[in-house]
């Protein structure tokens, strides 16, 4: 088989059909952006709001509250907050890990479909080329034809083959410019995250040794309170 005419036959199609296929690429590459953004435009929250308060409700012993209204929040950074918090009584390792899991759960959420992005951004300009190559090759083919309409045919062929690269960057561009701008949406909720399991963490630590207002320590009884003093817990 002779392969080299084989490729010649092949590129007798032309560039049109990849012009086809970077359509579809577009399309699917359109549809996770618009994908992404939906997902993403709910899960961002007010780290710092969220974050005074938690510390005001541990205060005042209202943790209970706390979590029961922002429980239905779709924010990443309080997810993660009340899945430890939900532990608390478990002690710090176990607050920890149990928000570990949590963050780790919502990244790889926050990854889905990415990496279609990056792989169209990387890899449409070359699909591009493959189609201006066969367009050139089937103008030259077309030209040495020696055809009344062969000049005409070939010049209609080259702009054909490079309108494949061209529009192969317009699908590129935009691809890899998403891919950066949601790869850095989500590092930044992630950062947020972890800073509202710090906060967390603190809080455990701080009800490990001193009790929270309102419930003593595991093992610890209450205090009471000194005549003409503010009551205390104490934690030993």
């Amino acid at each position: 088989m002779d392969l080299s005419k084989a490729f010649l036959d092949f590129a007798q199609l032309g560039a049109g059909w990849v012009l086809w296929l970077l359509v579809a690429l577009s399309v699917i590459s359109i549809g996770v952006m618009i994908d992404r953004v939906l997902w993403f435009r709910s899960r961002e929250a007010d780290t710092e709001r969220f974050n005074q308060e938690l510390r005001g409700a541990y205060l005042r012993g209202e943790l209970e509250r706390f979590i029961a209204k922002h429980r239905a929040d779709p924010g990443i950074p309080i997810q993660v907050a009340l899945r430890g918090l939900a532990d608390r009584d478990q002690g710090p390792e176990a607050v920890a890990e149990a928000m570990h899991g949590e963050r780790a759960k919502w990244r790889r959420a926050g990854d889905r479909n990415l990496m279609v992005l990056g792989t169209l951004g990387n890899n449409v300009p070359f699909v591009g080329l493959f189609g201006t190559v066969l367009g050139v090759m089937n103008a030259f083919l077309l030209l040495s034809s020696k055809s009344a309409t062969a000049e005409k045919e070939t010049f209609d062929q080259i702009a054909e083959a490079l309108s494949a690269t061209a529009f192969a960057l317009l699908v590129a561009i935009p691809a890899v410019a998403a891919f950066n701008y949601f790869t850095r949406r989500l590092r930044v909720l992630m950062t947020s995250a972890d800073e509202c399991a710090h906060q967390v963490l603190s809080l455990v630590h701080g009800e490990l040794h001193t009790g929270t207002p309102g419930r003593p320590t595991p093992g610890t009884p209450a205090t009471p309170a000194a005549p003409g003093k503010e009551g205390t817990a104490d934690g030993g």
